[in-house]
């Protein structure tokens, strides 16, 4: 017998929609933890240099055409354009700037890339992007630590930087002889990075 009088019975689709609200107030707030941490990691994940892909390899360089550092001696033609990254050959393109302390630590493993006779022999071009800075700093950073580059332009507005998508300096590309961008490097040339810079240039010489 039931003793419930009929004015206070609750009807059962009431009872399963406070049950199915119960639960919800659970499951909510879990789902919204798990999808903080999610976004967190990927935040995280961004700033690794192996983990950023550019959506230009694959695809030729933009154009540009950059002036060159005014008294700075490079055994190539002044300046560099996007015309000289289609001579046939692998370049590498170091996008750097006298401001950056990475930068200066990449420095030592910039030279040796220009020292390297293998990479010599195979035609391989060390080519500079002077980022955002002042010529005169960038002429006297090159002066005290050494100039690797074959050829540098001078990027102060930033634009060229901005058509490669720049991540920020340093960050080094390994362009086909066809122009075509191979391989991004975000972050300083390290022992840790190297090997796969170095994987990136032979993988770009084959046909």
């Amino acid at each position: 017998m039931n003793n419930i009088p009929n004015s206070i019975q609750v009807p059962a689709s009431a009872v399963a929609r406070r049950r199915v609200l119960g639960r919800l107030r659970v499951i909510i707030p879990l789902l919204v933890f798990f999808g903080i941490a999610a976004l967190l990691l990927v935040r995280l994940g961004a700033g690794a240099p192996s983990l950023v892909r550019s959506a230009l390899i694959g695809k030729p360089a933009p154009q540009f055409a950059l002036e060159p550092l005014d008294g700075l001696s490079t055994l190539g033609p002044p300046g560099l354009s996007n015309a000289d990254l289609r001579r046939g050959h692998v370049t590498i393109v170091n996008v750097f700037a006298s401001w950056c302390v990475e930068c200066r630590e990449e420095q030592g493993a910039l030279m040796a890339l220009a020292r390297d006779r293998t990479l010599q022999r195979q035609g391989v071009k060390l080519t500079g992007i002077d980022y955002k800075d002042d010529p005169r700093n960038a002429l006297a950073y090159l002066a005290a630590n050494g100039n690797p580059f074959a050829q540098v332009g001078t990027d102060r507005s930033g634009r060229t930087g901005i058509d490669f998508g720049v991540y920020g300096v340093p960050e080094t590309y390994v362009v086909k002889g066809d122009g075509t961008i191979a391989y991004k490097l975000v972050g300083g040339i390290s022992d840790a990075s190297r090997p796969a810079l170095m994987a990136a240039i032979a993988e770009a010489e084959r046909p």
